[in-house]
């Protein structure tokens, strides 16, 4: 063998190591199922930054993530075993939770510090206060997060609920309706609807936004909820899955033009100008509150966990009421350091 060839020998060689250790290493990485609660809109870019920065991938976890149809959807696609974590409504995991036959889902990681939860209408329907609910039309889709906190807003505003006539609307139709008049008002995350009626033609102050959080509701918004098989057989997988999304926000919070690229690889048909104006409102109002500045990302206060759960309470009639520590766990958080909204 002459000098050339061993050179090629050796090259070859070499070659197919890298490649048996890359495919090693890829065999390593466990499989996480994710299950969004909606489309992959701007709200959803910090997941996929964190699969592309290889966040995931460097607490040996292979992440795919799927497209969700409500926000109340991810529990049981995560309870049915499907996923091992999901993007889900708080709220509705603590009812979940007060069927003692329901496995034990629970929330490690929360993200809408403050819900998303709203009432949004048009200046022309004269709606400005929850009070002028009263003998209109409401647009709202059944399995809607913020539809499902609609008896504890009529609660904290005094509002004859009788007097609103509901009517169940798909979520692609929701804001259309709005927008030509055939409802009132809608229930929705606030910066979708917001941005949707802007798609439809409604001129930015012409939007009247009713955040449910600024009325009376006292609640937290979606989190990440996790499988309980999953929480007990890969507690270090679960801690990395967290440290991994918190390092994805903390990116996308410095540079959220770079972070709605990883969306729009995954999104082709989406507007990217809408889509970075829909994910700064999220991370303006819902994932960055002064909560979360003081107390880092992904945590909970206890005591307003407790409180929310009381208001819940207020019209939903409890058979086994769930504790603070049956629907959120700290366990897998990182250190508040490494938490910083920075």
């Amino acid at each position: 063998m002459n000098n050339d060839e061993g050179r090629v020998t050796m090259r070859l060689a070499i070659f197919l190591s890298i490649l048996l250790a890359s495919a090693i290493s890829n065999a390593a990485d466990l499989p996480i199922r994710f299950a969004l609660d909606w489309r992959f809109e701007g709200p959803a870019a910090p997941y996929f930054v964190a699969i592309d920065k290889g966040y995931y991938k460097a607490e040996g976890l292979n992440v795919t993530v799927d497209p969700g149809s409500g926000s109340v959807e991810g529990i049981n696609r995560v309870a049915s075993g499907a996923y091992e974590v999901g993007f889900a409504d708080i709220n509705s995991l603590v009812k979940y939770r007060d069927n003692p036959s329901n496995l034990p889902v629970m929330a490690i990681m929360m993200v809408y510090d403050t819900p998303a939860f709203s009432i949004v209408t048009l200046k022309k329907t004269g709606i400005a206060r929850p009070k002028d609910l009263e003998g209109r039309v409401l647009g709202a889709p059944a399995a809607d997060g913020a539809y499902a906190q609609w008896p504890i807003f009529v609660e904290a505003n005094k509002i004859d609920a009788a007097k609103v006539k509901i009517e169940n609307v798909g979520f692609p139709v929701r804001e259309p309706m709005l927008a030509q008049g055939r409802v009132d008002a809608i229930a929705g995350f606030w910066f979708s609807s917001y941005m949707n009626l802007k798609a439809n033609g409604v001129a930015p102050e012409d939007i009247v936004v009713l955040l449910m959080r600024d009325y009376g509701v006292d609640l937290y918004g979606n989190a990440i909820v996790a499988n309980p098989d999953f929480m007990r057989l890969s507690p270090k997988a679960a801690a990395g899955f967290v440290r991994a999304t918190i390092r994805g926000i903390q990116d996308t919070l410095r540079d959220p033009e770079g972070a709605i690229d990883s969306l729009m690889k995954r999104n082709a048909i989406a507007k990217r100008e809408v889509e970075l104006e829909r994910l700064k409102l999220a991370l303006a109002k819902n994932f960055v509150t002064p909560d979360v500045t003081k107390n880092g990302l992904g945590a909970v206060d206890p005591k307003r966990l407790e409180r929310s759960i009381e208001q819940i309470g207020l019209t939903f009639h409890y058979s086994n009421k769930p504790k603070p520590g049956d629907i959120f766990t700290a366990r897998f958080l990182p250190p508040k350091a490494e938490r910083l909204a920075k």
